[in-house]
C-alpha cells in the first residue's frame, strides 16, 4: 500500500496567496472500487474531520482493495469565515450562495451517451461519461469569463470525486440528529451506515456534491431503461449528516467511521475485519415527506421535542414565548404542534426568531428502513 499527501489549490486570496486543501490518497491493491470522501465543506460542520481521522487509522491497519481519497477541511474559506465565536461558513460571503450548491451537472451529456452508446459496455460508458464531465469541468474553469470563488472550490473538488466509484460527503446540521441522504437506488445498502434517520431522494440535481456524483449515472440508467437496456447505476454517493455544527467529539466520530467502514467492506473497498456496531432502529421517509416547520410568529423559542424521537399529533415541538407581553394581559406563550406524527431531525440554532423562520425539519409518513 502507498500513502501520499498533497495540497490542492482551490482558489486565491486577494493577497495573491493560494487557498489549499489537504488531500490524502491510499493506493489500493487494484481489486476494489475507488472511493472519495470529503468533510467540512460548510465551515461550522467539523465533525466529519474526526471521522476521516478514524478512517485514516483503519486504512493504515487494513490496507484498502481500492484507492481511497480523503479530503478533510475541504473549504478553508468557509472554515475561516468567523463572526465573533460563530462560524458562518455555509454561504459564500461574496455571492451569498451555498458552498454545497455550486457543483456541475449537464443532463445533455447523459442523453447524448444514451442515444449514441446504447449497446456499449459498462466500461466504455463509464469512460465516456467521465471524459465528458471532465472536459466540461475543465472548460468551465478555463472560461475566459471566469467563474465565481465558490465554483473554483466546488469544481476542483468535483474533479477529484469524478474519478471515484463511491463518493461520501460528510456534513452536519445546525442543531441536529444524525441522518443520511439516500438515493433511492441505494436503499438496500443504506442500513450499513447505522444512521438512525434516513431520507430517500430522487435522481434530481440541485447543485450538491452527492447529486453531482450520482445524478449523471442514475439518469443514464433511467435513460437506458427507456431504450430497453438494463444498466446498473455505476456510482454510489451519499451525504452523511453527523450531528450538529460547531461540535467536535472524536470518540463519537469513531462509530460513524465504523459505519462507513462496514459500507466500504460491503462494496469491496476494504478487506473484511470486525466492525461491530450496536443494533438501532432506522427510520426513513421520502424526500417529499421531509418537511420544514416554520414559526407562525416571532418570539423566543423554547425547544421541547427531542431530536430523533417520535412526536405524536398535538404534542408540542416547541413553546414560543412573547416576553414583550409581560404584564400587558396579552398571551405570553403558545405551543407549536403538528396534526400528524413526526420525527424531528434538526432545529434552528437560535432561540430568537422572526415569523416564518424554519424552526424544524421533520420526517413524516415514516417507515422502517
Amino acid at each position: 500500500m502507498t500513502v501520499t499527501t498533497h495540497s490542492l489549490v482551490v482558489g486565491q486570496q486577494a493577497t495573491g496567496t493560494d487557498i489549499t486543501v489537504p488531500v490524502i490518497r491510499f493506493s489500493g491493491s487494484g481489486s476494489g472500487p475507488s472511493t472519495y470522501i470529503q468533510a467540512n465543506v460548510h465551515g461550522a460542520e467539523v465533525q466529519g474531520n474526526a471521522v476521516i481521522h478514524h478512517l485514516v487509522q483503519m486504512l493504515k491497519k487494513h490496507p484498502p482493495l481500492g484507492d481511497v481519497v480523503l479530503v478533510p477541511m475541504a473549504n478553508p474559506l468557509g472554515i475561516n469565515q468567523k463572526s465573533g465565536e460563530f462560524t458562518l461558513g455555509r454561504f459564500d460571503p461574496v455571492s451569498g450562495e451555498n458552498w454545497n450548491r455550486q457543483y456541475h451537472f449537464d443532463p445533455g451529456l447523459v442523453q447524448h451517451l444514451a442515444q449514441t452508446m446504447t449497446h456499449a459496455s459498462e466500461q466504455e460508458l463509464a469512460q465516456a461519461m467521465r471524459e465528458g464531465i471532465r472536459a466540461q469541468l475543465d472548460a468551465k474553469l478555463a472560461s475566459p469569463f471566469g467563474v465565481k470563488s465558490g465554483q473554483h472550490l466546488a469544481l476542483r473538488l468535483q474533479q477529484m470525486a469524478l474519478e471515484a466509484d463511491i463518493v461520501l460527503d460528510l456534513h452536519t446540521g445546525p442543531i441536529s440528529a444524525r441522518h443520511l441522504y439516500v438515493p433511492q437506488y441505494a436503499r438496500a445498502r443504506a442500513h450499513l451506515f447505522n444512521i438512525p434517520l434516513n431520507i430517500l431522494i430522487p435522481s434530481d440535481f440541485d447543485g450538491a456534491m452527492d447529486e453531482a456524483s450520482f445524478s449523471p449515472w442514475w439518469q443514464l440508467s433511467e435513460a437506458m431503461a427507456k431504450l430497453g437496456r438494463e444498466l446498473p447505476v455505476l456510482v454510489d454517493a451519499f451525504t452523511l449528516e453527523l450531528g450538529s455544527q460547531e461540535y467536535l467529539n472524536v470518540d463519537d466520530a469513531y462509530w460513524d467511521a465504523l459505519g462507513i467502514a462496514r459500507y466500504l467492506q460491503h462494496q469491496g473497498v476494504l478487506p473484511q475485519f470486525d466492525a461491530p456496531l450496536p443494533q438501532i432502529t432506522q427510520h426513513a421517509c421520502q424526500l417529499k415527506d421531509y418537511r420544514p416547520v416554520y414559526s407562525p410568529c416571532g418570539g423566543q423559542i423554547e425547544y421541547l421535542a427531542s431530536l430523533g424521537q417520535t412526536v405524536e399529533p398535538g404534542q408540542p415541538l416547541a413553546r414560543i414565548w412573547h416576553f414583550d407581553a409581560l404584564m400587558t394581559g396579552k398571551r405570553e406563550s403558545r405551543d407549536l404542534t403538528l396534526p400528524e406524527t413526526a420525527i424531528p431531525v434538526l432545529n434552528f440554532a437560535s432561540a430568537s426568531v422572526r415569523q416564518g423562520t424554519e424552526l424544524f425539519k421533520v420526517l413524516t409518513n415514516t417507515f422502517l428502513l
